[in-house]
């Protein structure tokens, strides 16, 4: 089991450094940030921090790329709930185990749909989860995207300001302890699928 988590984390560090030193790492984190918004477990986190690390001069623009796939992200979720729920959307609930929680964002939707969304888009709940129940429960389109834009523009604009300023200090410790930091980052994604299921 040891060794099955080293090759793991080994292979996380090997395929970030990739994409954060290739000349299409722009487009990579475009991809990654879409795909997670709609049904990929893995935030574009990761990659963003790593790509900064590198260019942090360029810290607004790689945030502006990941908000925007990320957004694109949202309104991909938003179509699959709207008309592709029992082909596309049931799957991807039914991978995640979250049936049950499906019907509670439901009533969270008619009550605050703005809140709520913007909440996922924020920290570490699925984001996919709500993006897609936002399509099936027919919330307001514009209203899921404003609160997207907002939730992860701050997210990721704040991320990338971070790493603007303290990116020297913080690179030192994310080479130095990139095992344990990867598997705080999946147990970070584990619990906001926990915490999906408990706050809904």
């Amino acid at each position: 089991m040891k060794f099955f988590l080293i090759g793991i984390l080994d292979n996380i560090r090997e395929w970030t450094l990739k994409w954060a030193h290739s000349a299409h790492m722009a487009g990579a984190l475009f991809f990654i940030a879409f795909v997670e918004s709609s049904f990929f477990p893995i935030p574009p986190d990761i990659l963003m921090v790593a790509i900064l690390l590198i260019n942090s001069e360029r810290w607004r623009y790689y945030a502006g790329i990941t908000a925007l796939g990320s957004v694109f992200g949202a309104a991909f979720g938003y179509a699959i709930g709207w008309g592709f729920y029992e082909i596309v959307g049931q799957r991807i609930v039914d991978f995640y185990n979250l049936q049950e929680t499906m019907n509670l964002i439901g009533a969270r939707f008619s009550q605050h749909s703005f809140l709520t969304v913007f909440t996922a888009a924020f920290t570490p709940i699925p984001f996919k989860i709500i993006t897609i129940s936002a399509g099936l429960f027919k919330i307001s389109f514009w209203q899921m995207i404003f609160a997207s834009i907002i939730g992860r523009g701050l997210r990721y604009f704040a991320i990338a300001y971070a790493i603007r300023m303290f990116g020297e200090k913080i690179s030192k410790v994310v080479y130095r302890y990139f095992g344990a930091i990867s598997i705080a980052v999946v147990a970070l994604i584990v619990a906001g699928f926990f915490a999906v299921k408990f706050l809904f």
